[in-house]
């Protein structure tokens, strides 16, 4: 709110600045006003730096709820008894934390260095403008923000690859999570040593994206508003560009409003689902839409135990999968049914915008700044607890594990 964070005179309204911070943190990218118009250039540094502790933040604590589920559960399974002994260490966090540090900063400097010598050199951009550029956007696009410092995002960049694809590739590493990323760092050619997690988010990202461009583009090809007036390979660029920003980044590249509803409809499906766990991305996660794809297969075998690359799953990553999902149904609906009570905008656009925030994509059919007050208000505490909400659920389930003394009577109600 300070008046030096604003470029004209005076400072941001309390929720302008209120929301912006919140989406900055979040890493979700939905914003109010014209990030590179509306803020100065220390207002911009103010966002990015909350974007990298927001990214940092988030894959820390994951990771480390992570590693105390995994250990709790693993050696509860082998040796009670030692289950009280056996804690997390501060030796185990101080590498965790070190790990991360040196990905986001590994990934954030090479794609910044690529996308600075592309801003220079391909666009006569200044040295200094184009390194504020390429950085400001790595870190963007690695922590899954989605915060552009132009006005139509990167419309200008949509056919250009130099500029597309390292945004990508940071997207998906940010994404896939930081279990996945140190295992394959290890492990990469030895997949027989890879754990359920890394399998899952492997295979589960690699679906995704697939479907999503081929969906994206096939849906749009013939719109003159979008891919219609493109070449074919330009259309594939874009296709996929868009399929790897409903991993919850929140760049775009054309114009998200003019694109068909059937499209919008797709993209809610993917924003939902997200990224990996432990990562920069949002979402219910991989992990779980794929945990409860499983079990609906199983379901229909009619077989007993839930098989996963040759493991078998635990029950109680059924149950945990079913209530994060349906606790995630609940707030996007809940979302929706309120903002359709206070705007005059259709199911589709609110739909869309509700499912943004919660995933923390920042994507938007451009409306969020044309919202009244009470609906941004919906959507700040959406982005908050769509951004830490799962993590700390899905951990609370997963540690507060009580055993009863005796079983009651089985009996079963009509399912369907």
């Amino acid at each position: 709110m300070l008046p030096v964070a604003r470029a004209g005179p005076g400072g941001a309204s309390a929720l302008d600045a209120l929301f912006t911070a919140t989406s900055a943190l979040c890493v979700t990218g939905l914003v109010t006003v014209d990030t590179p118009v509306y803020w100065s250039g220390f207002g911009q540094v103010v966002i990015l730096a909350l974007i990298q502790i927001g990214g940092f933040g988030v894959m820390t604590f994951a990771s480390v709820v992570g590693l105390a589920v995994v250990r709790r559960l693993s050696f509860r399974s082998k040796l009670r008894a030692a289950t009280e002994a056996k804690s997390l260490g501060l030796n185990d966090v101080r590498s965790l934390v070190l790990g991360v540090v040196r990905i986001s900063l590994v990934v954030e400097a090479t794609v910044a260095v690529v996308l600075t010598l592309r801003f220079a050199l391909g666009y006569d951009i200044a040295l200094p403008r184009a390194a504020w550029l390429g950085i400001f956007h790595a870190v963007s696009a690695f922590n899954n923000a989605g915060f552009a410092l132009f006005s139509d995002s990167l419309t200008r960049y949509a056919t250009d690859a130099w500029i597309c694809l390292p945004l990508c590739a940071a997207i998906v590493i940010g994404g896939l999570g930081f279990p996945v990323i140190m295992q394959l760092r290890r492990h990469l050619r030895v997949a027989r040593l890879w754990t359920m997690n890394t399998r899952l988010v492997l295979f589960g990202t690699g679906v995704l994206l697939l479907g999503g461009t081929v969906f994206i583009t096939l849906v749009e090809w013939r719109n003159p508003q979008t891919l219609g007036a493109m070449a074919w390979h330009d259309k594939l660029l874009v296709g996929f560009f868009h399929s790897v920003q409903t991993r919850t980044a929140g760049f775009n590249s054309v114009d998200i409003g003019a694109m068909d509803s059937a499209t919008w409809l797709g993209m809610n499906v993917l924003m939902f689902i997200g990224g990996g766990p432990a990562g920069t991305a949002g979402g219910i996660k991989v992990t779980t839409f794929a945990v409860l794809l499983f079990i609906i297969v199983t379901e229909i075998r009619g077989e007993t135990a839930v098989n996963v690359f040759g493991k078998r799953l635990s029950r109680s990553v059924h149950r945990q999968a079913i209530a994060v999902s349906l606790t995630a149904v609940a707030l996007v609906v809940g979302s929706t049914m309120v903002l359709m009570l206070v705007t005059e905008f259709t199911l589709d656009e609110v739909l869309f915008e509700v499912v943004s925030a919660f995933a923390t994509v920042g994507l938007s059919t451009g409306i969020t700044a044309d919202l009244p007050p009470v609906g941004q208000l919906v959507l700040v505490p959406l982005m908050f607890i769509g951004r830490l909400g799962p993590i700390t659920f899905a951990s609370a389930l997963a540690l507060r594990e009580r055993r009863r003394a005796y079983e009651l009577p089985k009996e079963r109600p009509i399912i369907g």
